[in-house]
């Protein structure tokens, strides 16, 4: 074999391999957001709240119902990024509620522009080990708000506190927990 060849061959070997790295990092890019954001929905991870369905919330009222389930405070917050002109704040700050109990807030929104403004609600809860027992079974932060010009509504969360946060050695002490949204102006679909 001449040396040429040899090189030839290896070069194109570590070309192959290059390029494969690269559409690997490519993909992994791609993959890096729903991956992490299932991470957190199933962890609690961040302070993320779960989604909960009314049966799974019977169920947690029921088992509430025979462990004795403490009660727990519920501080309700809320923000707008600096780009929305809205008013937006809890109705109630804050709330006294039994663990596994479902539970129902209200927050309000007025638009204070004189043009219709599509909104979204990021969420979390602090302390943010007790994220993954904070179930949301109804609430306007799973949709896009829109507001039309001095528009005011009043939007509910209807949640309630997982009776297995009193088993978590890192939650069962929590007194208070924070459920904290900020709303931010919607993406336009490009036309």
């Amino acid at each position: 074999m001449n040396m040429p060849a040899a090189i030839d061959q290896k070069n194109l070997r570590v070309g192959l391999l290059a390029g494969l790295g690269a559409l690997s990092m490519l993909g992994l890019g791609y993959a890096a957001v729903p991956l992490y954001q299932l991470f957190c929905q199933v962890t609690g991870f961040g302070g993320t709240t779960q989604r909960a369905s009314a049966e799974e919330a019977g169920l947690a009222e029921r088992l509430a119902a025979s462990a004795g389930a403490k009660e727990i405070s519920i501080r309700f917050d809320g923000n707008v990024a600096s780009d929305v002109p809205w008013t937006f704040r809890a109705e109630q700050v804050t709330d006294t509620v039994q663990v596994g109990v479902r539970d129902m807030a209200f927050y309000v929104a007025r638009n204070n522009s004189n043009v219709p403004i599509t909104g979204t609600a990021t969420f979390n809860v602090e302390p943010e080990q007790t994220g993954k027992y904070f179930n949301k079974i109804q609430c306007f932060c799973f949709t896009e708000q829109t507001l039309q010009p001095g528009e005011e509504v009043r939007m509910p969360v209807l949640y309630y506190i997982d009776p297995a946060i009193m088993q978590d050695e890192n939650a069962k002490d929590v007194q208070q927990i924070t459920l904290s949204y900020t709303f931010h102006k919607a993406i336009e679909p490009e036309s």
